[in-house]
């Protein structure tokens, strides 16, 4: 095997592959995985990845800069040996998945985020988000677990889902690591699932596998887990099966008679914290840019060290045409330049201002105020002053939507940008992909790269942890095939027998059978009516529940979170495939008692002819037998899984070798605050100046700080710390005493480090501006707001309105607030909205509670006029962002204890109340809203000021008519058809009167329920109604039906040339059109 070592050395020419690859079938696993080990004592020798001179050497000959390769490996080598000095620093080498140790415990010892006053120094800073962040990622599931074992026998609660008979069933030698696939029951949840829109299980979850045996008094025997995969059509299975990710080589588990049972917390999600806290444990022994700003809070806050080199900027992104000279050269030391006329406001100049000239610039963007705008010319302008060779501008946001309208925006100036991660919805950005980059501009393996050849690698690794599992495969992975339990042979192999034992099991068979028996083999004839058919017998049918788990409807956020995390990048979706492997057994035996299994393991000790052992005790001993011999493979395949973990990331380094190619040739790089710090090691190799964040203060603290790379020179944060904060799943570490929720942009703020705020809006009608007044005293309108147009849609003049109700609020089985008469009222008022013109997409309805968007929805789609595939129903809390022309505001709340709940939080009250641009209508309790909040007290009176704007009925005005109906109750809209309460008699096309209430919409839709008047060609009159087709039952209409037809089809003369048959029939007096379209 000498010459078939690969010592991670160019072969001297490009794609030749190193010999003993993944063709060699003749070795054993042994073999095969001592070579593995012998490569990579030498490719991770010292604890680094290969680096060779003759490498640089070829690459520089092919134009490539393999410098970024460099660095990418050296960043992962550095973070792996990252280790601590004192107990103090203990924290620097916590694993990357929840230890038993951390879950096992009741409360965790964490130090509260520090928002007023600087930090003691940068460790320190590093060390307590550390701890936040880890608190967050796992506290759910350690509630879930301490909840579960208080009563293990439980159905699913609000906290959390528990599955039972989960089975290992195989095993997909994937890139993205080793996956292994589990079936189980879902019979806990009391329902039938609807997993095409459940937040079950989705890819990127933490879950705890418990044996089902385990008496629970410890956690010894837990497992953690990671969702790798949750395929549709593998969750619809019966029983359901998804992939997952064992969280280190040592928690593998292969044995498919093992029963487990699976704990899955319904809160939190794991994915999106795992990168950033190793990216913080990297920090702790990086050089920190900023972090006199960010840890001390220094107030004077210099220039970027590049616009310092040279201060001559071209400002004229931000002038319009005919200006644009004035501002091409500009040196921003001497004077900031008068703002260009008719283009930024004053205070959006300011604030470009101070992205220019300050390294840690914050801009506050109150809403509708253009924040978004002013990043772009901000951005425009430092791509502008990129030299060629210079490293991309960084680009993150909190979410896909938000880094999809900043990038489009850039595309507008610069198509050399590349979105790295995630699934885009706008489809120029998503051709901008670098997924589909990757597509269109393969690139061959790079000289000295590290893909290809981890990637044969692990094919040959793959094939020799296949081989270990053989014992527990069946014939061509068919579970359905006879099968034959692990013979003496397998097991003196694997040491569980001795010689002369394997060798009396072979002995008695041949003496104690004939050679033609079909009886099987010796292991089956020894234990004989001992040995059992092994099957899990599953319920189906959804376990005859009739209810169905509601839709899930927070699922879109999820999904978002998902996007935004990359696990369902297109290239993590590749990256899943791979061989699979099926683990079955068919036999066992029947459970012995502890005394049995005790005499049978004493005795497997000492005897030495098996078939001397009793037959009472050959079942036991063969638990014993069995149970050592599945030890020792798991042994074999977990020390073979430690090879395999290496490759894999070593294939990962390679990749990022092959991705820096392309994203260094980009002037611009979007991702996700997630993927910054998931794709870190490469955006390190980058070397970037300027990181941008849009939307800073929706995001934690940490995620923002890991964008502190040894490179930047300038952090730029965009955002509005009066709007939504970052969202924590551990609720009680959001406000005092722990604050996680309070991002870096709102503590910089906090402590008055230098910020500007932009203070003309562009979106709200001043008539709704004003109730977010108490929020922005300052804010004031933009000369395109005023005076606009009243919009005819069914409300007369009145642009906003609070409806006044006290119709009690219930809980669903979430524990989520829903108020089911106001929903139906906001359901009809939508309805009389779309009658009057409005379209589905020109309206958001907008609610606080998750069980309330379900209501709402569920009496949206009751309307068979209503497009329900373009429904708007958000929960504010994903609406950050957004705008819309129309939005309708459920409050929800109403009680008599003054508990408003959500509705208390000040930020998320100032996101609902400034969504709309020209219609805003409030439904809600507004004496339980003055009750609970000081904010909503002066909403509620300042609505009441107005005429005409606060009432227990809601007026709606007639078009055509001009007159007024109010409405009071959901039952009072069955009375009107969008306008008023007169009938409409206005003559159709033909002729009779419109039998419809007044209603705004066209004649086109409506179905005249009279008799049709029109005489036929037969000399008859029409048997039908209006809007149907003509029709009549004479054997001369039938005939003429069937002449036209037939005339249609023939040659036509010039007078129906070009008309289609129902053209023909109309023309000669067939009226079998229906009106109704």
């Amino acid at each position: 095997m000498a010459s078939g070592r690969h010592t991670g050395r160019p072969t001297g020419k490009r794609g030749q592959r190193p010999h003993g690859g993944a063709s060699d079938r003749g070795h054993d696993s042994s073999s095969i995985i001592g070579e593995m080990n012998a490569n990579l004592s030498e490719r991770f020798k010292g604890g680094r990845l290969p680096n060779t001179h003759q490498a640089l050497t070829n690459a520089f000959e092919n134009g490539l800069d393999l410098s970024l390769n460099l660095d990418i490996r050296d960043y992962v080598q550095k973070q792996d040996s990252i280790k601590q000095s004192s107990e103090k620093d203990a924290w620097l080498s916590r694993p990357e998945f929840p230890t038993i140790d951390e879950l096992a415990i009741s409360e965790a010892a964490i130090t509260p985020n520090k928002i007023e006053g600087p930090y003691r120094s940068k460790d320190k800073y590093l060390k307590i988000h550390y701890g936040l962040q880890r608190e967050d990622a796992l506290g759910s599931l350690r509630d879930a677990l301490q909840g579960f074992r208080q009563n293990p026998a439980a159905n699913d609660t609000t906290k959390y889902s528990v599955y039972d008979q989960v089975h290992i069933v195989g095993f997909t030698f994937a890139r993205r690591g080793l996956a292994a696939r589990i079936q189980f029951s879902t019979k806990r949840a009391g329902k039938s699932i609807s997993w095409q829109t459940s937040k079950r299980l989705v890819s990127g979850s933490v879950v705890a596998l418990i044996r089902a045996k385990d008496k629970l008094t410890d956690l010894n025997g837990l497992v953690v887990a990671v969702v790798a995969a949750r395929p549709l059509a593998g969750v619809l299975a019966e029983p359901p099966e998804i992939d997952i990710y064992f969280s280190s080589p040592e928690a593998i588990q292969i044995d498919p008679q093992e029963e487990w049972l699976m704990i899955e917390a319904k809160q939190g999600y794991f994915e999106a914290y795992r990168h950033t806290l190793r990216a913080l444990q990297k920090l702790s022994q990086e050089t920190f840019p900023l972090s006199e700003h960010i840890c001390q809070l220094n107030p004077s806050i210099e220039a970027p060290a590049y616009v310092q080199d040279n201060p001559v900027l071209d400002l004229s992104a931000a002038a319009k045409l005919d200006q644009k000279k004035d501002y091409e050269k500009v040196d921003i030391t001497k004077e900031w330049p008068p703002a260009p006329k008719d283009s930024l406001d004053d205070t959006q100049w300011e604030a470009l201002q101070e992205i220019i000239t300050k390294k840690l610039a914050i801009i506050q963007g109150p809403p509708g105020t253009g924040k978004t705008y002013v990043s772009k010319i901000a951005v425009e302008i430092l791509q502008a002053k990129r030299k060629a060779g210079d490293p991309p501008i960084i680009i993150a946001a909190q979410t896909n939507h938000a880094l999809d309208q900043l990038l489009g925006h850039i595309s507008h100036f610069e198509p050399n940008y590349v979105r790295q991660g995630g699934r885009s919805t706008n489809p120029e950005v998503k051709k901008r992909a670098l997924f589909e980059i990757r597509q269109k501009e393969r690139i061959k393996q790079i000289p000295g790269g590290l893909f290809g050849r981890s990637n044969n690698l692990l094919t040959k690794q793959s094939k020799a942890m296949s081989s270990i599992l053989e014992p527990l495969t069946s014939p061509g992975n068919d579970p359905y095939s006879t099968d034959q339990v692990s013979g003496p042979a397998m097991l003196l192999k694997l040491g569980v027998l001795n010689a002369q034992q394997a060798k009396s099991l072979e002995d008695g068979a041949t003496q104690w059978v004939s050679t033609t028996t079909s009886l099987g083999g010796p292991i089956q004839l020894w234990l004989d009516r001992a040995l059992l058919p092994f099957e899990v017998k599953y319920a189906h049918d959804s376990y005859g529940f009739d209810e169905v788990e509601d839709e899930d409807l927070e699922f879109e956020q999820l999904r978002e979170n998902e996007d935004s995390a990359g696990v369902n990048d297109e290239e993590d979706i590749e990256l899943l495939k791979g061989p699979w492997i099926r683990v079955h057994e068919k036999f066992t035996v029947r459970p012995a008692s502890s005394s049995d299994i005790a005499k049978a393991t004493k005795l497997l000790s000492a005897i030495t002819d098996l078939w001397k052992v009793p037959d009472y005790l050959r079942g036991p001993m063969y638990s014993v037998i069995q149970s050592r011999a599945k030890a020792a493979l798991a042994k074999q395949f977990r020390g073979a899984a430690v090879t395999y973990d290496k490759l894999i990331k070593e294939n990962l380094v390679g990749k990022w070798e092959q991705d820096a190619v392309y994203l260094q040739r980009a002037a611009i790089i979007g991702m996700t605050t997630t993927g910054l710090s998931k794709y870190r090691p490469l955006v390190s190799a980058l070397k970037p100046k300027i990181i941008l964040i849009e939307e800073a203060a929706e995001v934690l603290e940490a995620p923002v700080t890991v964008a502190c790379i040894e490179s930047l020179e300038h952090l730029i944060l965009v955002g509005d710390h009066q709007q939504l904060q970052g969202h924590c799943s551990v609720q009680e570490l959001e406000g005092d005493p722990f604050n996680l929720n309070v991002s870096l942009f709102e503590r910089l703020v906090r402590n008055n480090m230098p910020y500007k705020t932009l203070l003309r809006q562009r979106r709200m009608d001043p008539e709704f501006r004003r109730l977010i007044a108490d929020l922005y005293p300052n804010l004031s309108d933009h000369p395109s707001v005023l005076n606009r147009p009243v919009e005819p849609w069914g409300m007369g003049k009145i642009k906003s309105f609070f409806f006044d109700h006290s119709w009690s609020e219930y809980k669903d089985e979430s524990l989520s607030t829903y108020n089911p008469e106001e929903a139906k009222m906001i359901a009809a008022f939508y309805r009389h909205l779309n009658k009057n013109g409005v379209g589905p997409e020109q309206i958001t309805v907008l609610t606080f509670y998750n069980g309330q968007r379900k209501k709402i929805l569920k009496e949206l789609r009751s309307y068979s006029d209503i497009t329900a595939g373009y429904l708007q129903v958000k929960t504010v809390d994903s609406y950050q962002g957004e705008e819309n022309n129309v939005v309708i505001l459920s409050l929800t709340r109403s009680n008599e204890d003054g508990r408003i709940g959500f509705l208390a939080n000040i930020n998320r009250v100032c996101v609902a109340l400034s969504r709309a641009k020209f219609g805003f209508y409030i439904f809600g309790n507004a004496r339980a809203m003055m009750a609970g909040s000081e904010l909503w007290y002066n909403v509620v009176q300042r609505m009441r000021a107005s005429p005409k704007r606060l009432d227990n009925v809601l007026p709606i005005q007639c078009k055509d008519h001009g007159l007024t109906c109010l409405m009071q109750y959901p039952e009072d809209w069955a009375k009107t058809e969008g306008g008023c309460t007169n009938s409409c008699d206005t003559a159709l096309d033909c002729g009779h009167p419109c039998p419809l209430l007044c209603h705004p919409y066209s004649h086109d839709k409506v179905q005249c329920p009279e008799d049709c008047m029109k005489k036929l060609p037969c000399s008859h009159g029409c048997d039908r109604e209006c809007s149907q087709p003509c029709y009549c039952s004479c054997d001369e209409f039938a005939r003429i039906q069937k002449l036209e037809t037939e005339k249609a089809w023939s040659m036509p003369d010039a007078s129906v040339v070009g008309q289609s048959v129902q053209d023909i029939r109309v023309s000669q007096g067939f009226n079998d059109t229906a009106r109704f379209a």
